[in-house]
């Protein structure tokens, strides 16, 4: 496969490869034996993008957004999803100052860099979507005022796929703010072992300290953003799109956001393997962390046992790489 022509301008990846190992490293003290699962994490950090961890109770999916959370000198905020959590928990609201006679703005939990959201699922599906605005054009609307939000801004919001009594499953639209979504997974034996033996007694969070700032990780997104992308292999991403909207598989395909997303997450994966440039590779490897929760299968998928990330893997797979410069 031939390589594709750096860009011209020259990108510090030097920078961004230092913090985000400091972040990678200091997220595994916490977290045993998922390095894919963090390394997917940090990407998404870097994309400017959400991360959804969605997987069974008990395997880590607080820990790792807490982690995240606690890796960056920030300011963090923890969203605890419950039925009766209102709109403006989480955007915030104008209340009556009775000594200047005046509405003041109080604002909410969106307000910060770091945004941990636990059991997402579990509030309503109007508190819900108080954060489509947020995660979208990064700014929220009270009042008929406009207050933005602060850089970097990150959603880590967490949820079961089981125990669904009680819940309220996210819409397509909303599901369509992430950026990409994750599983744990099950420790391996001696992943577990070593959990057994080092967070018996203590929690591991307890250890952790911030390894950089809110300033250097905006520093390393605008960097991220300097890396080259070749028109070829714009049109390769615009040709796996297309492919998932006619999959025989798939009753909803990508959307242009969705293409936008791999492309940005493509440039952090590139960045973080130390190349000023994005090659397909790294399209195919963030494929299906960004697409498999955006796309909906038919019902023929569904009696074939056929997940969305097979289906996703299918489309890379049959779509042609490009091959010139």
């Amino acid at each position: 496969m031939s390589a594709i022509s750096p860009a011209p301008d020259t990108v510090d990846l030097e920078a961004v490869r230092s913090v985000a190992g400091a972040v990678h490293r200091a997220i595994a003290t916490v977290i045993e034996g998922k390095d894919e699962a963090v390394a997917t994490a940090v990407t998404a950090l870097l994309a400017e993008g959400h991360l959804l961890v969605e997987d069974v109770p008990g395997v880590g999916k607080t820990m790792l957004a807490k982690a995240l959370a606690r890796a960056i000198d920030c300011r963090v905020s923890r969203v605890q999803f419950t039925p009766d959590l209102l709109p403006s928990d989480i955007t915030g609201v104008s209340v009556f100052n009775q000594d200047t006679r005046e509405f003041e703005f109080r604002r909410g939990a969106i307000f910060a860099n770091v945004v941990v959201g636990d059991e997402i699922n579990r509030a309503s599906p109007k508190t819900q979507s108080a954060l489509l605005e947020s995660m979208e054009e990064r700014q929220v609307t009270v009042d008929g005022q406009t207050y933005p939000l602060p850089r970097p801004f990150l959603v880590m919001a967490t949820q079961n796929p089981i125990e669904m009594e009680g819940t309220y499953p996210l819409p397509e639209a909303q599901r369509d703010r992430f950026m990409a979504r994750i599983s744990m997974g099950y420790p391996s034996a001696s992943s577990e072992m070593a959990m057994l033996e080092t967070h018996g007694s203590v929690s591991p969070l307890e250890g952790l300290h911030p390894v950089t700032t809110a300033a250097d990780v905006e520093q390393q997104i605008d960097n991220v953003r300097g890396l080259h992308i070749s028109t070829a292999l714009r049109q390769y991403v615009v040709e796996l799109m297309s492919a998932s909207r006619a999959h025989r598989m798939l009753r909803l395909g990508a959307s242009p956001r969705a293409g936008l997303q791999l492309l940005r997450a493509a440039r952090a994966h590139a960045a973080l393997a130390g190349r000023d440039h994005v090659l397909p590779e790294d399209v195919q490897a963030m494929a299906v962390p960004v697409l498999a929760h955006r796309v909906l299968p038919t019902g023929e998928a569904s009696l074939a046992h056929r997940s969305t990330a097979d289906i996703v893997r299918d489309l890379v797979e049959r779509t042609t790489v490009p091959s010139g410069r």
